[in-house]
């Protein structure tokens, strides 16, 4: 199998309640098969992932941060999926930041994003942990507990 190696930036939004926001996405290749995500994506050509990270989240939730409002990483890992019939195989780092409450503003979502993402909500680590749904990153409890 052939892969499309790429680099990304993750956001782990948190707010006052201890819970984090997820985006409710899909593969329009595979019609009815959804899974919830942290905001952030691809970077950029020449983008650092505090960058990358930074532009995404504003284009994904409406906030707007400097770069290095979002120090280091917190956590990598490598990521093997398929998206439009293509196999990506996506190293992606993830920052934390904290708000006290914000609310979602999708309007610079682009044309993708407007045709994948359908939702976003709030989640505690211990509805990370009940959900029968799929949640990225896999560890994303165990995330959210160590940040908080």
């Amino acid at each position: 199998m052939t892969f499309i190696d790429r680099r990304a930036a993750r956001v782990l939004l948190i707010d006052a309640a201890d819970r984090a926001l997820l985006l409710r996405g899909g593969d329009p290749a595979r019609p009815g098969l959804w899974w919830w995500f942290t905001p952030g994506g691809g970077l950029d050509e020449g983008e650092t992932p505090a960058a990358g990270a930074a532009r995404e989240l504003f284009e994904e939730t409406g906030l707007e941060v400097e770069p290095a409002d979002l120090g280091e990483p917190v956590h990598h890992d490598t990521a093997e999926f398929s998206y439009e019939n293509r196999q990506y195989r996506q190293e992606q780092d993830f920052f934390v930041l904290r708000v006290p409450r914000w609310q979602v503003d999708t309007s610079g979502f682009d044309a993708a994003e407007r045709q994948t993402i359908t939702d976003h909500r709030w989640w505690s680590a211990a509805e990370v942990d009940a959900s029968t749904e799929e949640i990225y990153p896999v560890d994303l409890a165990d995330l959210l507990r160590r940040a908080c």
